[in-house]
């Protein structure tokens, strides 16, 4: 038993530094407006037993496909909808997925067990990928299934057993991926990955044409028969949402061209060193894998080409190229681990010592950071505080231990663990960060409904967040032409943007209205006017009223 946890013993040790980034201090981040989407989704799937014409606030939404809500759903039905923990769960699991399925696509380009295994840590470790894996929305799921897609379709490129079984599964997965984001992973990863795997290594089409056939039927089969059943159900709702959709990809958030030459940023703490593995003559005579090597940044590339291709462009959205950047970055870190205690041009031992010794100045700034931000709010976690300090501290010594030393197996294994240890301790701690004192949760506004036994209506769009927070729908006071069609009741609590209380009390000049309240959900220190809502209690029994 023992011999064989040894033999699994880099991929223990993966599951284990993957799951205290994903799972530490998980409830701990404020819900942004795309997770709010997907967990009011969710949430109503559950309510109204209705799992295929997904809503949003009560109101049809087909903008996105259903699959990462269905697995939302599946997670809030079991636990509840009330821990964040549980609810992110789904995409933590799917992060995971993604994690492993690197690690054996590496193992599928040939490279050494050390060096997949420090492409996995690598990636898990890239500032967005933690990120993403961390909030439940779209993205990540899109393109994790799809990575598993191209696992099979790459097993049968190289001609494994079960050819047809593994053309099923790349299907299913691409299934799968455009389930849940549509074609958008299909674009901006598959297709990058199929023109780079042709140049360098060459796909035999001919002999491979069944398979492939499989293989997008099967995947297209699953991936579009969510649409086609909307399509069918609810064709006038689908084509307005798709018409929007399209118009989005042209005219909304426009960047330029370039907007994501700088998309090696977004890996964090690797940033420099991949940046450096991008210099293609640089390091394509000082890799032990030319050809692998050649592919990895081919992918990354034309990965980055094909997003900036689109228009609409967000930082989100790069979160395909950090998956071959990884690939790209761990052939620069073997040669360091290989090279860095050998003959090596001093000008390279400079830029080395340059791009490593940045993070150790993190680690040796953080206590002092983390005072200047907590504040007084730091001897709620003395301990936390304290623990990690020390910890961090004997990361940073490893690491310029390491860099003195000519040591550089030392230096990336500690700046994993310096990244480990600051993920558990802050996380808990980010509560006390930037506290917004003005911050009014809209469930302090549900008992305020609770206590006047009355229902909440609004008169415009409501912030996802909000609805949210708020625990179910907050059903919209339809307006038609010169007239608002009010609810029956005697009295009723209305949601009003906070700036048109003004507006509003002129119009609904017949009904005594009185300010029971304000909602804001800005956590963070910030006034984001969408997030801010008054909430008035309106009395009186009249059915409808001219503007």
């Amino acid at each position: 038993m023992l011999r064989r946890l040894l033999h699994f013993k880099q991929e223990i040790i993966l599951f284990v530094v993957t799951s205290l980034l994903l799972l530490s201090g998980l409830n701990k981040a404020e819900v942004n407006i795309m997770e709010a989407r997907n967990f009011i989704s969710a949430r109503e799937m559950v309510q109204n037993k209705e799992y295929l014409l997904t809503t949003l606030n009560g109101e049809p939404r087909y903008q996105k496909p259903p699959l990462p809500t269905w697995l939302t759903a599946a997670s809030g039905r079991i636990f509840g909808f009330d821990s964040l923990n549980t609810l992110r769960l789904p995409v933590a699991a799917v992060t995971f997925l993604l994690v492993f399925a690197f690690y054996y696509c590496s193992k599928l380009l040939g490279l050494s067990s050390k060096h997949r295994f420090n492409n996995a840590l690598i990636l898990i470790t890239s500032f967005y990928i933690f990120f993403a894996g961390r909030d439940n929305q779209w993205d990540m799921y899109t393109h994790s299934f799809m990575l598993v897609s191209i696992y099979f379709l790459w097993k049968v490129f190289q001609n494994e057993s079960g050819g047809l079984r593994n053309s099923f599964f790349a299907g299913l997965f691409l299934g799968f991926s455009i389930l849940s984001k549509g074609p958008v992973s299909f674009y901006a990863l598959f297709l990058p990955f199929l023109i780079s795997y042709g140049i360098v290594y060459r796909i035999p089409f001919r002999e491979k044409r069944l398979y492939l056939l499989n293989m997008l039927l099967s995947g297209l089969t699953i991936g579009l028969s969510w649409y086609i059943y909307v399509r069918l159900k609810d064709p006038e709702y689908f084509r307005i949402i798709t018409a929007h959709e399209a118009s989005n990809w042209r005219s909304y958030e426009i960047k330029p061209f370039y907007y994501y030459w700088n998309f090696f940023i977004q890996s964090g703490l690797w940033a420099i060193p991949s940046l450096t593995a991008l210099f293609y003559p640089y390091l394509k005579s000082r890799v032990s894998n030319q050809k692998a090597y050649r592919f990895a940044i081919l992918w990354t590339l034309f990965t980055v080409i094909f997003l900036s291709l689109i228009p609409e462009k967000k930082v989100r959205y790069l979160v395909p190229s950090l998956i071959p950047l990884a690939l790209t970055t761990g052939f620069y870190i073997e040669y360091l681990i290989n090279h860095f205690n050998k003959s090596m041009a001093q000008r390279e031992k400079i830029w080395i010592c340059f791009s490593f010794g940045i993070i150790a100045l993190i680690g040796f700034i953080y206590p002092f950071v983390l005072m200047f931000l907590l504040k007084e709010g730091i001897k709620e976690y003395i301990l936390l505080y304290v623990v990690s300090s020390i910890l961090v501290y004997i990361c940073t010594f490893l690491i310029v231990n390491g860099l003195i030393g000519k040591n550089f197996k030392k230096v990336f294994y500690a700046m994993i663990a310096l990244f480990t240890v600051v993920v558990i301790a802050v996380f808990p701690m980010s509560e006390k960060l930037f506290l917004n004192p003005d911050y009014a949760p809209a469930s302090k506004v549900r008992v305020i409904e609770k206590q006047y036994n009355v229902k909440t209506y609004r008169l415009s769009d409501v912030a996802p967040e909000i609805v949210w927070d708020f625990g179910k729908p907050i059903s919209l006071i339809p307006q038609n032409n010169s007239r608002i069609c009010l609810p029956r009741e005697k009295q009723f609590g209305l949601v009003v943007d906070a700036g048109d209380s003004t507006a509003m009390k002129t119009r609904l000049s017949q009904y005594k209205i009185e300010r029971l309240g304000r909602i804001n959900m800005n956590y963070r220190k910030g006034k984001k006017s969408r997030l801010i809502k008054d909430y008035y209690l309106l009395s009186k029994n009249c059915s409808s009223i001219k503007n």
